[in-house]
């Protein structure tokens, strides 16, 4: 076969002449053609039918020059012709075209057309960008079972620390221990602009701000949605739903809180402790985001402020802060009701049952940040300096399981400000 042969490629009216060895080089459809030993093989034309004329033109472009010009008006001319000529250079290309606006397309016709490679990295796009693409009315539209698959992939990952703060220092000499850290810097206090990190990308994109500026509030996930609630002087909510990048005002509490605590528990939110502009709040709250309605859910037998709240199941843990015990009839094992130490207790809110499970005498109390993670409680000051004494540099873990303080790795960097949480780094991208 000669190096410059060329086969003219008949179409309806239309003819173009393409190089022989390029043909075969790029289509595995003429490359079992050419091989084939039939009556076609030894001739210098071949009759096509049923293909779109713009297809055609593309896939024969990136034939002679391996180059083709991808636009959305044209995906599926290019998708149809380059899966019939089985050029799989055109569709691996594809694969690292996919943007948000033409994802979904470009799923859909994977689906038409069974490339596969194509499908899956489809997929796993959407789940990278799962949230700007709960926005696209195109993604919505989708079969629910295309939307739960990508919504599980998302969420599929390795479960990892993740420390955001203003770190001043990143060269702490600490030893080498099994926990695996994350860092996200931000040093902005204010809050009233909105990023959402992506950890696919290890990126922050801006999100719709809220309505009103806060500080010292409560940002708490129930059902997929955010919920900032109060703030200094506040007491006003606001819910954040990701499909329309917007925050709106919902039922405020019944009177603004300072230094209370709040966290999710069975798709409600709870509130405890604080003050409010007259007394201290003796009740716990309760919020139903189905029906936007708030309630004095019990009353409290003492007055918590500046504990870190969790869930697991019906059990909400209470880390740190303090503790005034207004009933005898709850035995407080702390030896004063104002000494900063470290305890966790716990609340069932299905029974009202109130366990003091466990202090650290040498630890601080106050200032903390904490997230659940596997099987504990891990508990780590939110600033961490140089001159900072022992006391005040926690970095503990308590097992929900067996009552007990462990280690965990020491936080490599000084900083402020630090928030601790668990997220589920995905493995897959």
């Amino acid at each position: 076969m000669s190096s410059d042969q060329v086969i003219a490629i008949v179409m309806d009216d239309k003819i173009y002449e393409v190089n022989k060895k390029k043909l075969i080089e790029k289509s595995d459809y003429f490359r079992a053609l050419y091989s084939s030993g039939m009556k076609e093989s030894t001739e210098d034309s071949v009759q096509l039918q049923g293909l779109s004329v713009p297809g055609l033109e593309l896939v024969l472009e990136f034939i002679n020059t391996s180059k083709v010009q991808i636009v959305n008006e044209t995906l599926e001319d290019l998708i149809e012709t380059a899966s019939f000529l089985q050029v799989t250079s055109i569709l691996k290309l594809l694969t690292s075209e996919i943007r948000l606006d033409n994802c979904v397309d470009l799923y859909s016709l994977s689906e038409v057309y069974g490339t596969h490679d194509l499908h899956n990295a489809c997929l796993k796009y959407m789940s990278c960008y799962y949230h700007p693409m709960l926005k696209r009315p195109e993604f919505i539209s989708l079969p629910s079972a295309v939307r739960n698959q990508v919504k599980e992939m998302r969420m599929k990952g390795t479960a990892t620390l993740v420390a955001i703060g203003d770190f001043s220092c990143l060269s702490l000499d600490v030893p080498d221990q099994d926990e695996p850290w994350s860092m996200l810097r931000m040093t902005s206090q204010e809050i009233s602009a909105v990023h959402c990190y992506n950890p696919c990308r290890n990126e922050w994109n801006q999100v719709a701000p809220l309505n009103q500026k806060r500080s010292n509030l409560k940002l708490l996930a129930v059902e997929g949605k955010l919920y900032a609630v109060g703030g200094q002087c506040l007491g006003t909510v606001e819910c954040y739903s990701p499909e329309q990048d917007w925050w709106t005002c919902v039922s405020s509490m019944p009177d603004p809180l300072a230094e209370f605590s709040a966290c999710e528990c069975q798709g409600m939110i709870y509130v405890m402790g604080g003050y409010t502009a007259r007394e201290r709040n003796t009740n716990i709250l309760r919020y139903c985001p189905t029906s936007d309605a708030w309630v004095v859910f019990r009353p409290c037998p003492v007055h918590i402020r500046k504990q870190q709240m969790l869930s697991v199941e019906d059990t909400i843990f209470l880390v740190g802060g303090y503790t005034h015990e207004l009933e005898d009839g709850w035995q407080l094992r702390r030896p004063s009701q104002t000494e900063d130490v470290l305890t966790v207790q716990s609340y069932n809110v299905t029974t009202s049952e109130w366990i003091h499970l466990k202090e650290n005498t040498s630890k601080s109390g106050l200032n903390l940040t904490c997230t659940l993670h596997n099987d504990g409680i891990y508990i780590m000051s939110r600033d961490v300096s140089l001159p900072t004494s022992l006391e005040h540099r926690v970095f503990l873990k308590y097992n929900i399981f067996s009552d007990a303080w462990e280690a965990f790795r020491r936080f490599p960097a000084l900083g402020q400000n630090m928030l601790l949480c668990s997220l589920y780094l995905p493995n897959m991208l």
